[in-house]
Formats: C-alpha cells, structure tokens, sequence
C-alpha cells in the first residue's frame, strides 16, 4: 500500500486529527513492546531500521554498515525478514543468487547478498542463531527496530531527509511507528539522509536528547550517472518514497518523459511493465527504475537501473559509531 499523502504535511490536518486516538493506542502498544528486554545470542547485532512506515534509506544504509565492518576486519551477515516474497521464510534461509529470486527471498535480500552472506528468516532470533553458527561476527538486521525479539547492541535510526517524520502523529493518523520520543530511548544513533527542513527538524530533536546525529546523502553511481546523463527517459519505481528516485535522476541530468510510481514493493503484475516499455518506445525513451525494483522483476532486458550508495557527510564519524557498538558489545 503506498502511504497516504496526509501523513507527510507538516501540520496534521483534520483527518489526521480525526485517526489521532487510534494513532496513539498503535504507538502505545508499540512503545510497550520496544522497551521489552531481546533475546541476547553472544553475537554482536547492528540494528539498521527507522521511526516510520515505509522506506528511508535503511538498506543503503545496512549496505554501507556492512561494507566498513567489512574494512574493520568483521565478518558481518545481513539478517532480514525478507519482506516482499510470496510466502513468509519461516525457518532460517541463506540466500543463494544463482538460486533464488524476489518471489522466493524478496527484493532486498538480493541486494544485501551481493555484499555480506545474507540470511532470510520471520524469527529473527532463528535467523541470528543461523547466522552465528554460519560464523557472523557481527549480524547487520535490515529493519526490524521496533521488534523485541533479538536484543540490539547498536541501534541505528535512518531518516529521509526530505520527509522526516511528516505529521509526528501514529499509524494510522501519521507515519510514526510510535512517539518519537519514546523511540529515542531505543536508538544508539539517528543517521540523516538529505539535507532538508523536515530532516534538519528530527535531527535537532535527537540532538536535544543526547542523541548521537550523523548526515549522509545518496549517491548515484558514477558510471551510471555519466551513461544517463542527457538521456530522455521513462521512470518507475515501487519504494517508499518514488518521488526521491525522481529526483535524483533529475541531479544527473536525465530529462523525465514519464514518471510512475509503484507502493513500496510493488509487486509487477503481468502486463505492467509491456505498458512501460510502450511507453518509453512511443517517447523515444529510455525506461529506467531503481535498483531494487530491478532485481524484483528479474533484471529484464531494455530496462537500465539507477544505483545508489550511502556516503556519509564524514566516514570517520560513521565507522567510530560502529567501532564504539561492537566495544560495547564485547565488554
């Protein structure tokens, strides 16, 4: 489902403050399971999740986590849940790319597997156990911040920048998980990605609660970037926020002669993507989709992708973040 457009106005407006009741019972609930004590398995867990409904950057962000442990000498396993795919993994699942596909894994796992071995599994104190067993030294979870399950040594909030927590108010009167105060007391560090008034906002009120705040932006790759620049194009994209994809073709210089965006995870149905590739013939265009969106159709010919990388504002910031977590961690 893709999130209402309500939700992301800086002052709630009267169906917002309509659903609020409903919207504060939702974050109390969530609230009360956030400060249950996890499950500790002797492995170090980097948490990479967000205070809201829909994407912020977390898996570029859990790629790039993954990447400096991978720098620091660590041996980190991703450990997802595996949103998107036809059936809930239920027992702990290690994702093979010659073998499996969105359908089966999801989108994500695809992506996070070409880094870090990657294991898919709903129980995510099983998905942990099979990842120390696999021989992690460190387990980066991909999303999963208000779960209680799996102890968190390291909790990192990412925020879009450009959206931030859009009204402050609960499911479903607002994006917000639970309060954000509440949520604060269950993170380590709050990563912003963008520089923005609604990003700038939430990072001021982590800052007055102590909060360690790291900036970062989305990077498009170089090489792809220099092919798409000048280029007339169709896009698509079924993420969080579609919009943001827009723009960055945008920053490289790509004339748009066709948007559409998909909820986050779309599934494609059949039909879907002859129409786009229709369309783009009928404008002389490209037909050009996010990384993500790519994989979850089975990287089909004539389509290109746009892939992006987090690049923190200082990376010496963003690797002592990690160094101090996994200090902690060991005593």
């Amino acid at each position: 489902m893709r999130a209402p457009a309500f939700w992301w106005r800086g002052e709630p407006g009267a169906l917002a403050l309509l659903l609020s009741p409903l919207g504060w019972a939702y974050g109390a609930v969530t609230a009360s399971r956030m400060a249950r004590s996890g499950v500790r398995i002797g492995t170090p867990v980097v948490c990479v999740g967000n205070f809201v409904a829909g994407g912020a950057g977390k898996t570029p962000t859990a790629l790039a986590v993954a990447k400096t442990l991978r720098r620091m000498g660590e041996r980190p396993f991703f450990l997802t849940r595996g949103y998107g795919a036809a059936q809930p993994v239920r027992t702990p699942l290690r994702v093979d790319l010659a073998r499996h596909g969105a359908g089966e894994v999801g989108d994500e796992p695809l992506l996070l597997a070409r880094v870090a071995p990657t294991i898919v599994c709903a129980d995510r104190i099983a998905g942990a156990q099979a990842a120390a067993r696999a021989g992690a030294s460190v387990i980066v979870m991909d999303d999963g911040l208000q779960n209680p399950g799996l102890h968190k040594d390291l909790a990192i909030a990412v925020v879009d920048g450009g959206a931030g927590v859009g009204n402050s108010l609960c499911i479903p009167a607002g994006p917000l998980r639970a309060p954000l105060r509440a949520q604060f007391d269950h993170v380590d560090a709050v990563i912003v990605i963008g520089r923005n008034v609604a990003g700038d906002l939430v990072a001021r009120r982590a800052e007055a609660v102590g909060l360690p705040t790291l900036h970062a932006a989305l990077v498009s790759d170089p090489e792809q970037a220099n092919e798409l620049r000048g280029a007339r194009a169709v896009a698509f994209a079924g993420i969080g926020r579609p919009e943001k994809f827009f723009e960055t073709l945008r920053g490289v210089g790509v004339e748009l002669a066709g948007v559409h965006a998909f909820p986050d995870h779309y599934v494609f149905r059949e039909g879907d993507l002859d129409r786009l590739r229709g369309e783009a013939n009928e404008r002389q265009a490209l037909l050009v989709t996010t990384e993500k969106d790519f994989v979850r159709l089975g990287q089909p010919r004539g389509v290109r992708a746009l892939r992006v990388e987090l690049t923190p504002a200082r990376w010496d910031d963003f690797e002592d973040l990690l160094r101090q977590g996994l200090k902690r961690a060991r005593g």
